[in-house]
């Protein structure tokens, strides 16, 4: 199931409103940054991070490798809900041991891109908090207990 979610945007009222509710889902944890996937997880994250206070790292697709010493935590997704497996990374400066990293993503489906993040997060010796997504789609329940996701909507909400 899918929606179109760029109306979202076109919404003074929901933009103004949609980063306080996700940062709200997780207020008792503290988190350090906020990371979200490009392009709508970045979207989103940011609006978060300023809710929450905090910076912001953006989860690159197929990281671009500007010059040779740029150094990245990736990893590869296993099969999306396109079933691509996809090169994820974040510039190693953005992510360091002690943060403490809240993910946020308008939709997870698969749970693919949110695994392969949660990895880049141990990687880097950073801690998990959890994951602030609007739309909860996900059909693991397993994986949404150990990743954290709290969501505002849960997919058999839409219309």
């Amino acid at each position: 199931m899918s929606a179109d979610v760029t109306g979202w945007w076109r919404d003074a009222g929901i933009i103004a409103r949609i980063g306080p509710s996700l940062a709200e889902l997780f207020a008792d944890d503290v988190p350090t940054v906020v990371m979200g996937p490009q392009s709508r997880g970045s979207l989103l994250g940011v609006l978060v991070a300023n809710a929450l206070g905090v910076g912001f790292a953006e989860v690159r697709k197929d990281p671009p490798r500007v010059v040779d010493s740029d150094a990245w935590w990736e990893t590869t997704t296993g099969p999306d809900y396109r079933d691509r497996h996809l090169s994820l990374g974040v510039r190693r400066a953005l992510l360091q041991a002690g943060d403490r990293v809240l993910f946020v993503d308008d939709w997870v489906d698969t749970g693919a891109q949110l695994e392969a993040c949660r990895r880049i997060v141990d990687l880097s010796g950073a801690s998990w908090v959890g994951a602030a997504v609007v739309v909860d789609a996900l059909q693991r329940p397993d994986l949404r207990r150990r990743a954290r996701v709290r969501s505002l909507l849960h997919v058999r909400e839409l219309p």
